[in-house]
């Protein structure tokens, strides 16, 4: 037995590694090809698609795994990720200028509304220690923890919490279980939207600060609330409101992360991300057994009441020169400078 379960460690191990790069290149991908004007959207469209493979998967391995048995559901992973990896390898380019489906008139556009440190002309990376002494890379850092501790509980804990603390069989855990998801489908694109018409209009310290607090807010509320519903269904759908409010404050992270850093964005931020994760898939099980119903789902509001108070305070400065950055965006989406 020992042997299957090292090598399923490894295997998982060897998956996590592969995964890391995804937010990281998708942050690049934002920072080299999305005017700054439009960064929100879509950040929110790409974790759009995280909250809709998180609700599909569910019912899909579900059957599966009671229908063909459980190797089934390594077999449909496994052809998934190879589909969506070959897509993107034949269809993706690094930056606009080397894509052969982009016109003069479309290149220009991009590169008049992308910010300064994401510009070719600054084509070197900042250096680790400029990153560690940036305040601003502290503060956005320790937001996205408590954002990847909450966000964690939907996505590790979520399911079982309902199988084996509200009583729910296999297929009706699994039913239920995609309610956040799909709310985080929803209230991703909307988050950036949102926060992109509040950039354009108020500047980037109000459109991307006041969307990640309403979004922490509002998630412990809705966990708060969700936790002291007797019923399943309505617990479900009011802890579903908390996932989703979470998600409202997705795309601020990575647009101000974009904006930033540039060709050195998201990669401490993420980790810290999964750290707060990893955290919470540690704790969730001690604290199931520990604590009485509705307590341990409760946890999460905590971070999230704590994280209100510091995604307040960004964006504060470029960690490429950490004076005051101006952020160039085209003459009719002038937003003006982050303070």
């Amino acid at each position: 037995m020992a042997d299957p379960v090292m090598l399923l460690v490894v295997i998982r191990f060897l998956l996590g590694a592969g995964e890391a790069i995804i937010y990281p290149a998708s942050n690049q991908f934002v920072a080299r090809w999305i005017p700054s004007p439009e960064c929100g959207v879509a950040n929110g469209i790409i974790f759009a698609g995280v909250g809709i493979g998180a609700d599909v998967t569910p019912p899909l391995i579900s059957y599966a795994m009671l229908d063909y048995g459980w190797r089934s559901s390594f077999l449909i992973s496994a052809l998934v990720g190879l589909a969506a990896g070959a897509v993107w390898f034949f269809a993706a380019r690094d930056t606009p200028e080397t894509h052969p489906a982009v016109s003069a008139k479309e290149l220009a556009l991009i590169q008049s509304g992308i910010s300064n440190s994401a510009a070719p002309k600054n084509s070197g990376l900042l250096s680790l220690a400029t990153i560690l002494s940036s305040p601003t890379v502290w503060v956005l850092s320790l937001a996205y923890f408590c954002f990847g501790y909450v966000a964690w509980v939907f996505f590790s804990w979520f399911y079982l919490y309902l199988a084996k603390v509200r009583g729910l069989d296999m297929k009706a855990s699994a039913l239920y279980a995609t309610l956040p998801f799909l709310a985080m489908a929803i209230c991703s694109p909307l988050g950036g939207a949102i926060s992109d018409f509040l950039t354009r209009r108020f500047g980037p310290r109000i459109g991307r600060c006041s969307m990640a607090v309403l979004g922490f807010a509002l998630t412990a509320v809705f966990i708060v609330l969700g936790s002291a519903v007797k019923d399943v269904g309505v617990a479900s759908v009011v802890l579903a409101g908390g996932a989703g409010s979470l998600y409202l404050s997705q795309s601020s992270f990575w647009a101000v992360s974009a904006d930033l850093g540039g060709k050195s964005s998201g990669s401490l931020m993420n980790m810290a991300n999964q750290i707060g994760g990893m955290i919470t898939v540690s704790l969730r099980g001690s604290m199931d057994r520990r604590l009485p119903v509705g307590v341990g789902i409760r946890r999460p509001a905590q971070p999230a009441v704590f994280s209100v108070r510091y995604v307040s305070r960004f964006p504060r400065r470029n960690p490429r020169s950490l004076p005051p950055t101006r952020v160039e965006f085209p003459a009719d989406r002038a937003v003006g400078t982050l303070p």
